[in-house]
């Protein structure tokens, strides 16, 4: 553990690690959520530290927490923003109990320590940081003001939390331009190099409904053509069949940027996965890399939810599945459907439940500032921009025009699989992964608007 891990943030008489303990042990599992009492602490150790905070809501018990550091005015306001709630831990078999926040083996473990309590503490703590220097320094110190926005509902669609904040309260963030969010700054090891991708898009949230239909009749007979055989083929050949790959411009830029830093044949490999030819064969050879690498390059479909029947004795005659089809940037619903009939066969009728559009291209226009705080932080590092194969808040801030970054920067050590802690049993940050995303954050809060 460095030395900085235990020295506390200006203005508080707790450390990051207290601090994140604490928010942890706020059961925030949404559903139902519950984030007041998390809120409301923070509320506290904002005010304390000298903050003047604003609480907009919904429903009185899914707050969302917004303050300003104010700059010199000389740029935009930087919007920092995320969410307190958490997915639920229950029913797992945890190595530590996820609402403990203890810590074990250079860690902090719980639920949230990754999504993304351990964000929202770098962010803190870069803020109260850049307070108190600009306290020291009689005025302020940074070009433009930051934005803290604290939200609640976030595992389940921001329908109490960032969405209200875009369609009921845009003024909060009048002239933002760019904002830091979730998932992006970890290190990533590719070839014995390390990478820290940082999010710049993120693929568009498309939940689709199949209603099967087949002959119904008694249980005791033996139903042909029924709606459950059917939805069985078209589950198996979900599962069987790939969609067509699509290299868009994001992943494209980060596999040839990756791909220049690496040797053969990694970097040949890499490569590869921009002719979409060999895209799957490639994939393949990769093993639980192609995993990860996978849904950047076409659109997904899981199917995740079936409802039907209502007697065990009959066979019903009709069946409903829910899919979650995520879309890469660019394309519409309609380009979905489009490719999901070869497998659906017509067996069943499809339709679009529910779609969250995103902007077709990144505006990549602070890409570098944050490239440069990373290198700076690591020099060994090569930062490369990223496409997120599932989605966050920032499809929300687009309809203001916000590009969000994904960047909560982590130099994790080797062997720790970040990707598979997120949501996972045993989510856990380690301690100095913590300080370096602090010092990372408050480092572009410097440079933002000078560079």
């Amino acid at each position: 553990m460095s030395a900085s891990s235990t020295q506390p943030i200006p203005g508080l008489s707790l450390n990051s690690i207290e601090l994140l303990q604490e928010l942890i042990r706020f059961d925030t599992s949404n559903p139902p959520g519950n984030e007041r009492e998390c809120i409301s602490y923070i509320r506290g150790i904002l005010t304390q530290a000298g903050f003047e905070t604003e609480i907009v809501a919904r429903s009185p018990q899914r707050p969302n927490l917004i303050t300003r550091l104010r700059g010199s005015g000389d740029a935009p306001p930087l919007l920092l923003y995320g969410h307190v709630d958490v997915v639920p831990a229950a029913a797992q078999d945890w190595r530590y109990p996820p609402f403990e926040a203890q810590i074990a083996e250079g860690c902090v473990w719980g639920r949230g320590a990754l999504d993304m309590k351990g964000g929202i503490v770098m962010m803190l703590a870069a803020m109260m940081r850049a307070k108190a220097e600009g306290a020291k320094q009689h005025g302020p110190n940074l070009p433009g003001d930051v934005v803290l926005a604290l939200v609640s509902d976030e595992e389940a669609g921001g329908d109490y939390g960032a969405r209200f904040l875009v369609e009921e309260h845009a003024r909060l963030f009048e002239g933002v331009r760019y904002a830091l969010g979730e998932f992006g700054g970890f290190s990533f090891p590719i070839g014995g190099k390390r990478f820290y991708p940082i999010m710049v898009a993120e693929k568009q949230v498309c939940h689709l409904r199949a209603t099967v239909r087949g002959t119904s009749g008694h249980g005791s007979l033996a139903t042909k053509d029924g709606a459950m055989g059917r939805l069985a083929r078209i589950l198996d050949r979900l599962e069987r069949v790939s969609l067509p790959v699509h290299v868009t411009p994001v992943p494209r830029d980060m596999f040839q940027a990756v791909a220049s830093h690496v040797p053969w044949p990694t970097g040949f490999a890499l490569r590869s996965l921009l002719n979409p030819k060999l895209t799957n064969v490639t994939l393949k050879l990769l093993g639980d890399k192609g995993q990860a690498f996978g849904p950047l390059l076409r659109h997904t479909v899981n199917a995740t939810v079936v409802r039907g029947g209502q007697s065990v004795n009959m066979a019903p005659g009709e069946v409903e599945l829910l899919l979650d089809g995520r879309l890469l940037p660019g394309f519409s619903p309609d380009d979905l459907l489009g490719e999901l009939k070869p497998i659906f066969q017509g067996e069943a009728d499809l339709e679009v439940i529910h779609h969250d559009p995103g902007p077709a291209q990144p505006d990549m226009g602070l890409f570098d500032t944050l490239a440069g705080v990373l290198r700076e932080a690591d020099p060994q590092g090569v930062p490369v921009p990223m496409l997120l194969p599932g989605s966050t808040d920032a499809r929300f801030f687009s309809r203001l025009g916000i590009q969000t970054y994904g960047f909560l920067p982590m130099n994790l050590p080797a062997g720790f699989q970040f990707l598979s802690a997120v949501h996972g049993v045993d989510e856990r940050i380690p301690l100095d992964a913590l300080t370096f995303g602090a010092n990372a954050i408050y480092q572009v809060l410097l440079r933002f608007g000078r560079t």
